[in-house]
């Protein structure tokens, strides 16, 4: 099966998606890869749905890859004895170290590590921000003092998010740490990592993952901005995790950012995930608005690997019919006679590297010869995220013997992954890729492909030729 547009698709699986009959029909409607969110998934139900996906992948031929998305720390108050409080602008409120449940003046809060971080001046936003807490004194490490700003109700187990401060613990608890061994033996292809602040929240994960599975870095806090080249450097590929940010941010910088987060990708070569409320309307209606369906174009034009649907496939009325608008959005827009234009505008360098000048010298020689595909034997997967990056206008096609690589690659900007064996020399290398991409429909006798691939074969990392090949007639009428 092969996907007729380039930016691919992560919908998320949830109560409205979960059985085998509705991943298949995402799938059919242009699903390339599926979310499983661990806030609410058992690690039963994690093998369950892995192996309803991996049943779909060998059905269809095609790698499908599976993203476990970790829940990462949740701070939240604690309770009230009187139920919900009314807090006015102007109140002071306390947040302090006390377990006994709070009133109109104070609240516990079982988060220490918050109480010894928030320095006065700093904001507390209670609530997805409903709330609004300023605050104005410490007492020690036993209570914060604030004013209110923006004032609401707050209530039992409501989320406190601190958008000045860099709060001293991990991205990971002990519940992600569990999740993410039961993950990797389950055999997942991503790793989302919540609650990213720092370049060193992404060392933990790597040292479990050991490359089992790519990390992907939530971008939800102001804290991981300030330092995002760094984490873009250090993990596999990055999410806008648009909903969060909004929260902690002036929701007016997101759009911005999310530009700004979407080219650092594309010139570091690591995928770029824009996600959250993209089609939020088709939870309960069939179709998007206009301004959903122009949000979703603009990361399409912006050149991103990958959109992402949350409660839209997870909990929505229409799952299945959000895919298949998203995948239709997609396609029209890339259809334009601006977007080449636009993508190419936006194309970055080639680096100082053997791999790089192979990447873009492939690009260059398949648009200036019209050549039907580009294929590109890979085992680490980094050869097609080179050429990815070069965001190609000929379709691409990624070799890999590595079952899992290739569905790890289904995420990536163009990539149209084939399971195969490596090259054994320079004839099976031409015989392999003309073959392929004749049978999955890139090209057609008497047309052209450039081939990308390493010497010696078989060693990761060797990608050192490029070779130009016909795709011939006689040779496929045995196939």
């Amino acid at each position: 099966m092969r996907r007729k547009r380039r930016v691919k698709i992560v919908a998320t699986l949830g109560p409205a998606s979960s059985d085998s009959a509705t991943i298949e029909r995402l799938f059919m409607a242009g699903a390339d890869v599926f979310r499983i969110n661990m806030s609410h998934t058992s690690h039963d139900r994690l093998r369950e749905l892995v192996g309803i996906i991996r049943a779909l992948d060998v059905k269809t031929g095609r790698p499908i890859g599976i993203l476990a998305d970790l829940q990462g720390p949740k701070l939240r108050l604690g309770t009230f004895a009187g139920g919900p409080q009314e807090l006015k602008i102007g109140d002071e409120f306390t947040l302090d170290a006390d377990p006994a449940p709070g009133d109109r003046t104070r609240v516990y809060l079982p988060h220490p590590e918050i109480l010894s971080a928030v320095e006065p001046g700093h904001r507390l936003l209670v609530d997805d921000g409903k709330v609004l807490l300023r605050c104005t004194a410490k007492d020690g490490e036993r209570a914060i003092h604030t004013r209110v700003e923006v004032a609401g109700r707050v209530s039992d187990r409501k989320g406190v998010s601190l958008p000045d401060t860099t709060i001293p613990i991990g991205a990971m608890t002990e519940k992600d740490r569990a999740d993410l061994d039961a993950a990797l033996d389950i055999g997942v292809d991503w790793i989302a990592l919540s609650f990213v602040q720092r370049p060193e929240d992404l060392a933990e994960a790597r040292k479990v993952t050991r490359n089992r599975a790519g990390i992907m870095a939530k971008i939800e806090k102001p804290q991981a901005i300030d330092r995002l080249a760094e984490i873009v450097e250090l993990s596999d590929a990055i999410m806008v995790a648009r909903g969060d940010l909004g929260v902690e941010l002036p929701i007016e910088r997101v759009p911005g950012l999310q530009k700004q987060m979407t080219r650092a990708c594309r010139r570091a070569g690591k995928p770029v995930v824009v996600a959250t409320q993209m089609l939020e309307s088709m939870i309960a209606s069939p179709v998007p608005t206009r301004a959903e369906v122009s949000d979703v174009s603009i990361a399409v034009f912006e050149g991103a690997d990958a959109i992402m649907l949350s409660a839209e496939s997870a909990a929505g009325k229409y799952p299945v019919e959000a895919v298949a608008m998203m995948d239709a959005i997609a396609r029209e827009v890339e259809k334009d006679p601006t977007y080449r234009g636009i993508i190419a505008a936006q194309r970055s360098e080639p680096e100082a590297t053997g791999a790089d000048a192979i990447a873009a010298a492939a690009r260059q020689i398949a648009e200036t010869l019209n050549l039907s595909a580009i294929v590109c034997f890979t085992m680490s997967g980094s050869t097609g995220l080179r050429i990815a990056r070069e965001r190609p206008f000929p379709p691409l096609v990624a070799i890999s013997p590595d079952p899992d690589m290739a569905r790890r690659l289904s995420l990536v900007w163009g990539l149209h992954s084939v399971i195969s064996e490596d090259a054994r020399d320079f004839d099976d290398m031409v015989s392999r890729a003309t073959g392929l991409a004749f049978r999955e429909g890139f090209s057609k006798p008497g047309q052209r492909i450039i081939i990308s691939g390493g010497v010696p074969f078989g060693t990761p990392g060797s990608t050192n030729m490029l070779r130009i090949a016909f795709v011939g007639a006689d040779h496929y009428a045995d196939m």
